[in-house]
């Protein structure tokens, strides 16, 4: 632990529940919560805005180490929102636009680098619970405890097809399962910091557990490593 409060790193593939799991630990911990994923969708979604080419590394790149992101208000929906050079585009992270095209613009070493270097900015001070698929790896080497969550393509599937129900979208689950299957494979075949887990991770399967459960067991976690 940090001399601000403890650094606690949560890893796992898509809608594994990441968030809902980081958000509650966050609150009771009272602790910053950062959602990486967030920070890389913030950049796809300024491409998109940008009329950048999603394939266009190079010009993606250079927009992620032109900008900065905040995260700012409280771990919880409605309460935190995330900025990009002060202009919010919180309700535009999770749309299917930005979903097709973040898996691409994330495995850009140049923007993995931007991105590194702003999640170390947030955590330097302790008192971080930080989500995504390289913290407990690259990011945040040294947290004191490091979880990696698992969980069922079909159950994952599921879960984000309810998110996307949830904002109006509509959709097969078949295609879900496919997308979610593509950017499995993305995510842990890419050459620059892939999807795994660090040595020292303790795994945590999500499939049958609720979120507050899977708090539960993190916060024992916690406890038993201090």
């Amino acid at each position: 632990m940090s001399e601000n409060g403890p650094v606690i790193a949560i890893d796992g593939p898509a809608a594994v529940g990441k968030t809902t799991v980081g958000r509650m630990l966050a609150q009771h911990m009272g602790c910053l919560f950062v959602d990486t994923g967030m920070m890389y969708r913030a950049v796809t979604a300024s491409a998109i805005d940008e009329g950048i080419d999603i394939a266009d590394e190079d010009g993606v790149t250079r927009l992620a180490k032109s900008i900065t992101i905040r995260i700012v208000g409280g771990p919880f929906p409605g309460d935190q929102r995330v900025l990009v050079d002060e202009r919010d585009v919180t309700d535009r992270l999770r749309s299917q636009s930005v979903d097709r095209s973040v898996s691409a613009i994330s495995s850009y070493v140049g923007v993995r680098e931007a991105m590194v270097a702003q999640q170390r900015d947030l955590a330097s001070e302790g008192g971080v619970v930080m989500v995504g698929r390289d913290i407990g790896t690259v990011v945040l080497p040294d947290a004191r405890l490091k979880i990696y969550l698992t969980g069922s393509l079909q159950a994952r599937a599921k879960r984000r097809q309810a998110e996307l129900q949830a904002q109006g979208s509509s959709g097969l689950l078949e295609a879900t399962l496919a997308d979610m299957s593509r950017r499995d494979r993305i995510d842990a075949e890419r050459e620059h910091s892939p999807m795994k887990p660090a040595r020292d991770a303790v795994p945590v399967d999500t499939t049958d557990l609720t979120a507050a459960k899977v708090v539960e067991r993190i916060m024992e976690l916690w406890r038993t490593s201090n």
